[in-house]
């Protein structure tokens, strides 16, 4: 039997691409869930209008985005099997989805990273905060965990009960570092599938400012850190 497929698409303001996004991810998807982090264009209109199920968390943070939509699957009476988180900027390539979810269904694997590697990104579409913080976080995460991961990319399907498991917490930028140091200390089994990457439509509101790229930065050092400390 087909596994069951759900996907989170936490979204601020893209109504330009939330459509795209949706258009492209295959069809066999039971449920696609797009969670307006406090729109205030047309992002919950246009995703409705493209068959998604849309959702609203008013309070802004990438995390609080990905929680209301854990929490709305958790309500219902059948649980997928796979849950995939994609960003709405239409940055990721969703027909991608089908390379992300093959080692979970035919290989039994528990989680695996949608990594995007230099040969397949479009020029310019990774900041230079965001090379270089993605370098510094999984090399501390080589040291300090034996880790294998080489992108903390936003493309990353997981089992639906491991994903329940690892008891989500972080509300804003640490939530895809978050959930690959908890995958490690249970010792799930994981792997990196290479993804296409191109510059995303409209401006990033974490890369694309100084603020945010210095938060994000912060916060993914805090959960690495604290992590490393309790070992």
């Amino acid at each position: 039997m087909a596994p069951r497929i759900k996907v989170i698409i936490p979204a601020f303001n893209e109504e330009k691409s939330i459509g795209l996004v949706i258009r492209d991810i295959p069809e066999y998807v039971e449920e696609i869930l797009v969670i307006s982090n406090n729109s205030s264009d047309k992002t919950e209109e246009n995703a409705a209008k493209a068959g998604a199920t849309v959702l609203k968390e008013a309070r802004k943070g990438y995390g609080y985005a990905c929680l209301k939509g854990m929490q709305y699957i958790f309500q219902q009476e059948t649980s997928p099997d796979i849950i995939v988180f994609l960003d709405g900027d239409y940055s990721d390539y969703p027909e991608q989805l089908t390379q992300l979810v093959e080692p979970i269904i035919n290989k039994d694997i528990d989680f695996v990273i949608g990594a995007r590697v230099k040969r397949l990104r479009e020029a310019g579409s990774m900041t230079f905060p965001q090379i270089f913080g993605n370098g510094l976080a999984t090399f501390l995460m080589k040291v300090m965990f034996n880790s294998k991961f080489t992108d903390l990319g936003p493309f990353r399907a997981i089992k639906y009960q491991k994903l329940v498991a690892l008891g989500m917490e972080d509300k804003t930028y640490g939530w895809t570092v978050e959930m690959q140091l908890k995958a490690l200390k249970k010792e799930y089994t994981y792997e990196e599938i290479p993804v296409k990457y191109r510059n995303r439509i409209g401006v990033s509101k974490v890369s694309g400012t100084l603020k945010g790229a210095v938060f994000a930065g912060v916060k993914i050092l805090t959960w690495i850190f604290k992590y490393g400390l309790k070992r």
